[in-house]
């Protein structure tokens, strides 16, 4: 047998506009969830990060969140765990990455309910480093997956390999990234996808296929592509196929359809199973004691030997990226102060102000958009040096509200004067670079 479990990341920023994310709803989360709906067998495990799930709500979205609980209910769906704001864990402070991870499980097991319960994690943007491991075990995932390019061993297709920390340890999957990026750049069709998968097929035994990539590509990124692409794959591995006609005529499936349709796919002679990633630990056994190499999904073999891993986030030959990081440091900084230094009601109040807007600025796509050609856009990243900004404001307000000495604000004082010409600095280039 040959089992195939796609994952779908969601994600918007925090930054997003509203007729954009109408665009997005309208063009691929609904229709997928409709997939999922017409295909009870089909499987998908989702990322969603909580921003977005926040963003659904205050958007008056709440019917793709029922959506997806729904799906998850039926168990088509399974969730994992992320970072709330989608930063690149690697590259932010460890107790930043532990409060991302925590607040992103607290608001989405608050919209979707029980059903929300992640046995793995996505870190975003498939960011790793071995410092991303504890707050991943500590918040109790038993699996996280990576970019293939961060595989330091031979290629797994019938062992789940696991990491170890201590006396703690979590199981590694790992994305086909080539069959993942065919997907994604609709540079194969769905016969092709089965007969790739089928020449997979061992003697010897089973084995098993992971691809991942932005549910915006179904749809959004791609107009269409859930119905030729998806709805097609689905359906042709699915031995359950013979009742869609009667089915897609019934608005609510009946718990006898629903019995057949579970049966026979799971007793159905077809040579591939769609399944959710966290089956997987119940069917392949486990292999090594590995260490991942340092990457994301967007990261070469040549930036992993040039020790640049995250390069369209942190590219130390970007200086824009370097302005961005030191910018954003500063704001760091000054945060830690202030919840250092409030020592009274209104130290305090422009304290934790602060500290909810730090969270937010810890969000990728400001680093994303700083890269040239397609991937540069000079209003995301000034949204983000906004945000460090608004940081920074409450932050030192906070500092020189306390009762700390004339001498610490003023050293505090001359990191917001720093920060101004960094900032100066960064739209300039904003400005006059193309």
């Amino acid at each position: 047998m040959i089992y195939w479990a796609p994952l779908l990341h969601f994600y918007q920023p925090p930054t997003q506009i509203h007729w954009v994310l109408d665009r997005i709803c309208d063009e691929s989360y609904r229709p997928l969830i409709k997939l999922f709906d017409e295909i009870p067998t089909a499987k998908v495990t989702i990322n969603i990060n909580a921003v977005l799930t926040e963003l659904l709500r205050d958007h008056g979205k709440h019917d793709i969140i029922e959506g997806l609980a729904n799906l998850a209910k039926r168990g088509q769906v399974e969730f994992t765990g992320s970072g709330k704001y989608h930063p690149i864990l690697p590259l932010i402070p460890h107790d930043e990455m532990v409060r991302q991870i925590r607040r992103n499980h607290l608001i989405n097991k608050h919209f979707f309910g029980d059903v929300y319960a992640p046995r793995g994690f996505f870190p975003p943007e498939m960011a790793f480093s071995k410092d991303v491991v504890v707050p991943i075990i500590a918040t109790r995932h038993e699996w996280v997956i990576l970019s293939g390019v961060a595989c330091p061993v031979t290629w797994p297709m019938d062992v789940i390999h696991e990491l170890n920390v201590d006396d703690d340890k979590v199981a590694i999957f790992f994305r086909d990234d080539i069959l993942s990026n065919r997907i994604s750049f609709q540079d194969i069709d769905g016969k092709r996808f089965i007969d790739h998968l089928k020449g997979l097929k061992r003697e010897e035994g089973d084995v098993y296929v992971i691809t991942a990539m932005d549910a915006e590509t179904f749809g959004h990124h791609i107009q269409h592509w859930e119905k030729l692409f998806l709805a097609n794959v689905y359906e042709a591995m699915d031995p359950a196929k013979d009742l869609y006609p009667e089915v897609k005529q019934k608005k609510v499936l009946s718990d006898q359809h629903l019995s057949i349709l579970k049966y026979q796919a799971e007793a159905g002679s077809s040579e591939i199973r769609t399944v959710l990633i966290s089956n997987l630990l119940d069917i392949f056994k486990r292999g090594k004691k590995i260490t991942p190499k340092s990457s994301s999904w967007s990261t070469s073999e040549q930036d992993i030997r040039a020790g640049n891993y995250y390069p369209l986030w942190k590219d130390k030959n970007n200086p824009l990226h370097v302005l961005q990081w030191e910018h954003l440091n500063l704001a760091i900084e000054l945060h830690d102060k202030a919840q250092e230094l409030a020592d009274n009601p209104t130290s305090h109040q422009f304290a934790e102000i602060a500290r909810g807007l730090l969270d937010t600025a810890l969000q990728s796509d400001q680093f994303w958009w700083a890269n040239k050609g397609s991937r540069w856009d000079i209003n995301m990243v000034d949204r983000g040096l906004r945000q460090h900004q608004e940081v920074m404001l409450n932050a030192y307000k906070s500092i020189s509200m306390s009762n700390s000495s004339e001498e610490v604000k003023r050293v505090y004082y001359y990191r917001v004067v720093v920060s101004r010409d960094i900032r100066n600095k960064i739209r300039d280039r904003l400005l006059y670079e193309q």
